[in-house]
């Protein structure tokens, strides 16, 4: 697990991500989007904790709980939007959105971690957005789908928030160690929504515990494996490995709630892709003629 490269740990915390973000799915159509979110952070939690023992509970510090508490409120907002979108919109459809948030990550990068911001970031900004706007095409009107635009404003309000997030994670996950930062993403998050949940929620259908405890379990991995990779790579680097996860998210989708989304959201999806690419290329470019 130590020789383990940055790449392939994001590689596997994506797959863990898209199969959480299906049991989130199926979950949100029995129970509350308060209550989800609360299981997804809580029961994370839990199995975060193991690992955490694990590693001899090493400490945790003020500091560190100074940046986790600042990234588990921007976490909670981020997490809780995009499950709900999620809900009324097809999966492979959100996770086209949500590249924005890659997209934006190195602007995030530049004003919290002081990372360097090039123009080949802001040629990409450009024509991912592009790509949205052709995604966005074709969507179906409100008398057909009511919350379909309140879904689409609710997963780009939550890729911005994802972006300031991941700029964080990289300020401290080289820092803090995977145990630490994985335990801290979901228990922050976890004790934010207890009184909202508390107050808004209804109570959980008592059937689907079992899929609970496994949305728990593929947070847990999620988060450990993200920390893992983010520590050892700057986030541009791994940026647009992210944009792996529409191929999960449109096997997921097809086989397991039979969405089929309309083509657009794939064009839209290649010229995202390509610009995050672009700022990849440039990266290593840079790289290489730095060395």
């Amino acid at each position: 697990m130590r020789a383990l490269s940055p790449v392939l740990a994001l590689v596997i915390a994506i797959v863990l991500g898209a199969a959480m973000d299906a049991t989130i799915k199926h979950l949100g159509n029995s129970n509350h989007i308060l209550l989800v979110a609360l299981g997804r952070y809580a029961f994370g939690a839990a199995f975060s904790m193991i690992a955490y023992a694990h590693a001899g509970m090493p400490r945790i510090t003020p500091p560190m709980w100074r940046v986790h508490g600042l990234r588990g409120l921007v976490t909670t907002f981020a997490g809780t939007g995009f499950f709900w979108s999620i809900t009324v919109l097809p999966l492979a459809e959100a996770v086209t959105y949500s590249f924005v948030g890659v997209l934006l990550i190195p602007f995030a990068a530049r004003v919290i971690a002081g990372e360097t911001l090039r123009p080949s970031s802001l040629a990409a900004g450009v024509i991912g957005f592009v790509g949205v706007g052709i995604a966005a095409s074709g969507a179906p009107n409100a008398s057909e789908s009511p919350l379909h635009a309140w879904g689409v404003v609710a997963v780009l309000v939550s890729a911005a928030l994802f972006a300031v997030s991941m700029a964080l994670l990289r300020l401290r996950a080289a820092i803090d160690g995977a145990p630490a930062v994985s335990l801290l993403s979901s228990l922050v998050p976890a004790l934010i929504l207890v009184v909202p949940t508390s107050v808004f929620a209804t109570p959980p259908n008592l059937s689907d515990w079992p899929v609970f405890l496994l949305m728990g379990l593929f947070a847990a991995a999620f988060m450990y494996m993200m920390a893992r990779a983010y520590a050892h790579a700057e986030a541009q680097q791994l940026a647009p490995i992210h944009y792996s996860e529409l191929l999960w998210a449109s096997v997921i989708g097809y086989f397991i709630f039979s969405e089929l989304p309309r083509p657009q959201i794939y064009l839209g999806a290649v010229l995202i892709v390509a610009a995050g690419l672009l700022a990849a290329w440039d990266e290593r470019r840079l790289t290489r003629a730095r060395s």
